[in-house]
């Protein structure tokens, strides 16, 4: 494994377990039970990467081919069922805005992250029209979070919270346009950069 994928395998288990704790977080407060939290935080980590791979052919997906990445969204989801469900009322009162925060800032990154790697991941199978690189990306960095929220019964974030498809759109599209001047791994990091930025400021100014 040379540098750049060293550093795309690090920002890859950034993502997931950003996006475990996501889904995790909402198990919890959904008062589901262990193994309903695991349910719901494998998933939101590795299910925009299996549309992804069955979009682009790749057959079986890469949660199945590495499974790397479900054994460590299964651990972030034990382990934060330990940490919270056992102290329920972590998720309460002021403590309650605190998981809020955690929550938006795990989707953030897993987001940007999962918008980036889906373009590298075509790319590298040889795809580079822009329009399927920009729609696998936004798949990749949504996807996830678009089946965690419908298994919770939630209606889906992308749908009604803040600035979040279209962050990731932006993101996309500036990783794309940067990949010929900057290079692939300078590219991704500002792609993933600017998912990140375009999320808080729509959280700290609430736009919609």
């Amino acid at each position: 494994m040379n540098y750049s994928d060293l550093i795309i395998f690090i920002m890859e288990m950034m993502g997931t377990v950003a996006f475990a704790a996501s889904g995790a977080m909402l198990g919890i407060r959904k008062k589901m039970d262990l193994f309903g939290v695991c349910v719901l935080g494998v998933p939101t980590s590795v299910g925009g990467g299996a549309i992804r791979d069955v979009t682009l052919g790749i057959i079986p997906p890469g949660m199945f081919r590495r499974p790397i990445y479900t054994i460590v969204a299964v651990m972030v989801s034990l382990g934060l069922f330990a940490l919270l469900y056992i102290r329920r009322n972590l998720l309460d009162g002021r403590i309650g805005q605190l998981y809020d925060l955690l929550m938006n800032i795990s989707d953030a990154i897993g987001l940007g992250i999962f918008t980036v790697v889906g373009i590298n991941t075509a790319w590298n199978a040889g795809y580079h029209q822009l329009f399927l690189l920009v729609f696998v990306g936004v798949i990749t960095g949504v996807g996830g979070g678009l089946l965690r929220d419908v298994m919770a019964q939630e209606k889906p974030y992308i749908l009604t919270k803040h600035i979040y498809a279209c962050a990731s759109i932006i993101g996309a599209l500036v990783c794309v346009y940067t990949k010929s001047t900057l290079g692939n791994l300078t590219a991704m990091m500002v792609g993933a950069s600017a998912v990140v930025i375009v999320r808080f400021l729509a959280m700290h100014y609430r736009w919609n």
